[in-house]
C-alpha cells in the first residue's frame, strides 16, 4: 500500500507593520479671521449747555441811544411816544438831531426798514477809516452823475461809502482846487463821518474832524 506524502504544513510569514496613513496636517491660514472684541457701552455723558449771555439785537432801539439815520446822520433817542394816526395808535421813536436842532419821529414797526441804524462798531469805523486813506477812484462821467452818486453815498448811512466820497473829493497839495459843488458835498459828507466817529470814540466833534484831516493830509 502506497504511503501519502506528507505535504509540509505552510508557515505563515509575521506580516510586517502597515504603514499608516499620514495624517494630514491642516495649515494655518495666512491671515486668521481677528476676533472680535465687544466692548460694553459706556454710559454717555451728559452734556451741559452753558447759556450765553444773549445779545441784544443790533436793531432793537431803546431810549439814550445814539442812532443813525440815512438822511440827518447821528441822532439819540430821547424818548417813546404814542399817536393816533388814521384811528390807529402807534408808538414812535423820538429822535433829536442837536446839530441841526431838529427832532424826528420814526414809527417804532418800521425803524428798521426806514434804514435807521445804531452806530457803527470799531471795527467797521476803522474798515471807513482805512477805505479814507485809499487811493482816489474817480470816474470818466459827466460831473452831474457823479454828483448824483456821490450824494447817494452820504444818504445811505454807511460810513465806508461815505469815506469814500471824502476821499475822492480831497485835494490835496498842488491838485486842482474844488468847485463849489464838490465842496459842498465834501464837507457833508466829511460833517456826516465826523460827528459818527466823535459818538463812536466818544470825542467832540471838532476833535473827530481835525483826526480825519490829518488823515487825509497823510495819504
Amino acid at each position: 500500500m502506497a504511503t501519502k506524502k506528507k505535504t509540509p504544513a505552510k508557515t505563515t510569514k509575521p506580516q510586517k507593520n502597515k504603514k499608516k496613513a499620514p495624517v494630514k496636517k491642516i495649515a494655518a491660514r495666512r491671515n486668521p479671521v481677528p476676533a472680535i472684541k465687544i466692548e460694553a457701552k459706556k454710559p454717555e455723558a451728559k452734556k451741559i449747555e452753558v447759556k450765553k449771555p444773549e445779545k441784544r439785537d443790533r436793531g432793537s432801539f431803546a431810549a439814550a441811544d445814539y442812532v443813525v439815520y440815512p438822511t440827518h446822520g447821528v441822532g439819540q433817542i430821547t424818548g417813546l411816544e404814542e399817536a393816533e394816526v388814521a384811528g390807529q395808535k402807534l408808538k414812535f421813536f423820538v429822535i433829536a438831531f442837536e446839530k441841526d436842532k431838529m427832532t424826528l419821529r420814526v414809527p417804532v414797526g418800521k425803524a428798521q426798514t426806514s434804514g435807521m441804524r445804531k452806530l457803527a462798531t470799531k471795527d467797521e469805523m476803522n474798515i471807513a477809516l482805512t477805505t479814507l486813506k485809499g487811493r482816489a477812484r474817480i470816474k470818466r462821467t459827466m460831473w452831474s452823475r457823479r454828483a448824483q452818486e456821490y450824494e447817494a453815498k452820504i444818504n445811505s448811512g454807511s460810513p465806508i461809502s461815505i469815506a469814500e466820497v471824502i476821499r475822492d473829493l480831497h485835494r490835496s497839495a498842488g491838485k486842482p482846487d474844488q468847485s463849489y459843488s464838490e465842496r459842498q458835498l465834501y464837507e457833508a459828507a466829511l460833517d456826516r463821518l465826523a460827528r459818527e466817529l466823535a459818538a463812536v470814540e466818544r470825542i467832540d466833534q471838532v476833535q473827530a474832524t481835525t483826526k480825519l484831516e490829518q488823515m487825509l493830509r497823510a495819504a
